[in-house]
């Protein structure tokens, strides 16, 4: 299951950043419509809205990735059962008050 997740996670990264692209090309070329006709900037302004909604989506996805990602990093962080014996006889070395 979790090969299957990281292939997931990789494929919707890839498909993030392809969609990222695509949408920041056809801003670009919207801007420069809108500026060369600026007329035209009343069709145009919807159509540059749809390719940053695109963008703020791809973010929201990113976002969710992360997450996915930080929880999945910090399930696999804990201590073995040496490294709690060992920090126990740490501890109990330590004599009370006394500065480390």
């Amino acid at each position: 299951m979790k090969k299957d997740l990281e292939t997931l996670i990789e494929e919707a990264l890839e498909n993030i950043r392809d969609d990222r692209e695509i949408a920041k090309e056809l801003l670009n070329d919207t801007a420069n419509l809108i500026a060369n006709k600026p007329d035209d900037s009343r069709y145009l302004g919807p159509v540059a809205a749809k390719h940053i909604e695109t963008l703020q989506r791809s973010n929201e996805q990113l976002v969710k990735l992360i997450s996915i990602r930080q929880k999945e990093s910090t399930k696999s962080v804990s201590l073995s059962e040496d490294d709690k014996s060992e920090i126990f006889d740490i501890i109990n070395s330590t004599p009370t008050g006394s500065p480390n």
